[in-house]
């Protein structure tokens, strides 16, 4: 592991005699913490670049804990937190998960990890969005630099709510990814955000909708534009053939969450 302050950290928390805390290894080394009654873990799937297997980065999502990599979906728990800072601290609670749970594996190489924001932190926060998570990972000498936090989409009565959380973040020494709701504010978002990367749902390759506007923002740009939720064949050989821009895709169709890292060549295989 190429990061020994976490190291030491992770032997901390299997120390049989340390005091009790929110978070604890489980049997595989896997970090896992509390949340009222749910116990709450990492699972991570690939964002892969088109025309090959390369990995160039993992969303993490919260699991439900379980004995194998089946755990339930545990995002939803931020719709129906009491409190706006219940829902914030569960957000930082599955973010510390995330990176302890990407860094402690030797897989994660040089890959980036992507992080949600859910929609109700962006409001929820008082102000210097991102200042506690960076002291987290300062703490265990973990880079921010390979963190890229994803932005929930947004309505355009709520730009300039996500100007401001976006000036945040980037001036702790994040990257962000933003979600658009439609090819026309992914454009607008190429021109007004400038984002590491941008995610648009899949569906829209083969919608009706052109993208060559787009395609030529995003290059002039240097944003990355990521193809979410891509299910079936006939998706990637579509993005595919769109255009000769590097281009992006994370779906069911190329791999499951799982609690593990994969590699390229299991993905071969």
């Amino acid at each position: 592991m190429p990061f020994p302050t976490l190291n030491t950290y992770l032997a901390h928390l299997s120390d049989p005699d340390r005091p009790a805390s929110s978070v604890w290894l489980d049997s595989a080394g896997r970090a896992q913490g509390k949340y009222f009654n749910c116990t709450i873990t990492s699972a991570f799937q690939p964002i892969r670049a088109l025309g090959s297997s390369r990995i160039v980065a993992y969303e993490g999502l919260a699991r439900s804990a379980s004995a194998g990599d089946a755990g339930l979906s545990l995002w939803k728990l931020l719709d129906h937190a009491a409190s706006d800072d219940e829902s914030i601290e569960l957000d930082r609670l599955c973010r510390m998960l995330h990176a302890i749970n990407f860094f402690r594996q030797d897989e994660a190489g040089h890959s980036d990890l992507y992080l949600n924001v859910h929609d109700r932190l962006l409001s929820a926060v008082s102000s210097n969005h991102g200042h506690a998570f960076k002291r987290i990972l300062d703490a265990l000498d973990l880079p921010v630099g390979r963190i890229v936090l994803q932005l929930p989409a947004t309505t355009p009565q709520q730009g300039w709510l996500l100007n401001y959380v976006a000036d945040n973040y980037r001036r702790n020494g994040f990257r962000l990814a933003l979600n658009a709701a439609s090819v026309v504010q992914a454009q607008a978002m190429v021109a007004e955000q400038r984002p590491h990367a941008i995610k648009l749902d899949a569906r829209y390759l083969s919608g009706g909708v052109s993208l060559e506007p787009l395609l030529e923002a995003a290059r002039a740009a240097g944003v990355r534009l990521i193809f979410k939720r891509v299910e079936t064949a006939p998706a990637i050989a579509t993005a595919e053939a769109v255009a000769d821009l590097p281009l992006y895709a994370q779906g069911f169709f190329l791999d499951q969450p799982q609690a593990s890292l994969v590699t390229e060549a299991a993905f071969a295989a």
